[in-house]
């Protein structure tokens, strides 16, 4: 480079451009590849100690978009505080931007409208109402490329609210039961508010970030949201004895989420071998496997030897279990939810539930007709990237109870009108009720229906059989 006293020469200058356009493509193209490692590097500065209050009074401002971590770290006093100084100062046109948060969301009221508005990537119950009303939004998205939201810009955060366990010796939080895609949102944020609580765990992998890089940090001991299990009636059991009997081979890397049918396939994995976790999240069940040297990670060719995991729910014994635990890593969902990543687990075994499923192998999870429920999840990340296993030995299940509650069958002639289709009828492969397992893979729509009737409840079978030839104008068949 040529330069003369403190100027550039021409030539020198329009290379110098060149290169820094290359740099943004380059820092652009982002990949499962390239690690957001910034939070780790200690800088030369400090937070200021302050109220969650007061933090926002300094910084929260009409038309901004705030980010909140989800799950059990959602930062409940934080997003209080948030929506007190919002109403006070008669603010408006704030987009608070979250996954599934746990308590109450004080910002998705009737009086808050027109000073935020809640838009959800994966949807709790919290916000089920509001969003039904038209006053908050939900952001249709495969889990594994909401972190792309981010990096892209298209969600632009200006505050991210976190809360994160106290810093050790060397100045380091955790971000405990939630990296999933907060950690892209940290990371492209212009302010970055923490709740620093002791009830939070300790955990590695992703989840680091230096105290040095929070701008606000804001003292509290507010208890994480727990989750208890669930006993699991008895159909429930029989479909995790159907799936753990006869598709969970010993060595398999499991994915589950939380729920009834998730415990009772754990609960009857007690006599296999060798199993691993490479899951967006885990629940309370695999503490009993683990101790009980059924979960070793052993033959897992990805984080041998570890449980890889996303984000957390349960309860306190959970949340004990991973605190400074190095047998468990929390990545983020990019990387999890990876369809290639997830392909190179040995006998990749993915099991997720759904609202209803149609006699074609349509699945609906997302939604209860045109009312929105959840969202897209990592179902279609682990089911394709199951069924794309590099051994050729993946199982993709969908696991449902035959009939809701009322008696209404979940195996349907048509989905709802309105009704979202997550997995499509060529990602599916397995289906389990408890009535047994069908397997759609290769099969033909009337095959299909015949294989779908055989496992819906017994009550249903003659009605979905009048139903699938009035449909198919020929006799569901094997």
């Amino acid at each position: 480079m040529s330069v003369i006293g403190k100027f550039v020469v021409p030539s020198a200058t329009k290379h110098i451009n060149k290169l820094s356009a290359a740099l943004q493509v380059a820092r652009s193209n982002r990949t499962y590849f390239t690690y957001t490692q910034s939070l780790s590097q200690p800088l030369d500065r400090k937070p200021e100690t302050i109220t969650a209050k007061a933090a926002f009074e300094k910084c929260l401002k009409s038309g901004q978009t705030v980010v909140a971590q989800g799950a059990a770290a959602t930062p409940a006093p934080l997003l209080d505080a948030m929506t007190e100084v919002g109403k006070k100062g008669s603010m408006k046109d704030i987009k608070v931007v979250h996954m599934h948060t746990e308590k109450e969301a004080a910002y998705t009221a009737p009086d808050c409208e027109g000073i935020f508005r809640s838009c959800s990537l994966f949807m709790a119950a919290n916000v089920r109402k509001p969003v039904a009303e038209g006053r908050s939004d939900v952001i249709p998205i495969f889990l594994q490329d909401i972190p792309k939201l981010f990096h892209r810009k298209i969600i632009q955060p200006d505050i991210t609210l976190i809360q994160v366990s106290p810093p050790d010796q060397h100045g380091y939080c955790s971000l405990g039961t939630s990296v999933d895609c907060v950690r892209a949102a940290l990371v492209n944020s212009k302010v970055i508010i923490a709740q620093i609580n002791p009830h939070m765990p300790r955990t590695f992998g992703d989840a680091i970030i230096h105290i040095s890089h929070v701008d606000y940090a804001v003292e509290d001991h507010t208890p994480l949201a727990e989750h208890g299990a669930k006993p699991g009636n008895p159909d429930e059991a029989k479909i995790g004895q159907l799936i753990a009997d006869n598709l969970v081979e010993d060595g398999a890397t499991l994915q589950m989420g939380i729920g009834s049918i998730p415990d009772a396939v754990l609960a009857s994995l007690t006599n296999h071998k060798d199993l691993g976790i490479h899951s967006e999240m885990f629940s309370i069940g695999v503490i009993d496997l683990v101790k009980r040297g059924c979960v070793t990670n052993n033959m897992k060719t990805r984080h041998k030897g570890r449980i890889v995991a996303s984000f957390l729910v349960g309860n306190r014994a959970l949340y004990d279990f991973v605190d400074n635990n190095p047998f468990i890593e929390m990545m983020e969902v990019d990387y999890v939810n990876n369809t290639h990543i997830i392909s190179q687990q040995p006998r990749m075994t993915a099991i997720n539930s759904c609202m209803e499923i149609d006699i074609t192998g349509q699945v609906c999870a997302d939604s209860i007709g045109t009312r929105m429920y959840s969202g897209f999840g990592g179902q279609v990340d682990f089911i394709r990237g199951s069924a794309e296993s590099l051994d050729g030995r993946g199982k993709p299940i969908i696991a449902i109870v035959s009939a809701t509650k009322r008696g209404e069958s979940k195996i349907v002639p048509t989905l709802k009108p309105g009704a979202g289709v997550v997995t499509t009828r060529a990602h599916i492969n397995y289906v389990v009720t408890e009535q047994g397992i069908a397997n759609l893979f290769g099969k033909t729509l009337r095959q299909r229906a015949y294989e779908l009737i055989r496992i819906a409840h017994p009550d249903h079978r003659e009605s979905l059989e009048k139903a699938a030839f009035e449909r198919l104008k020929c006799m569901p068949a094997p």
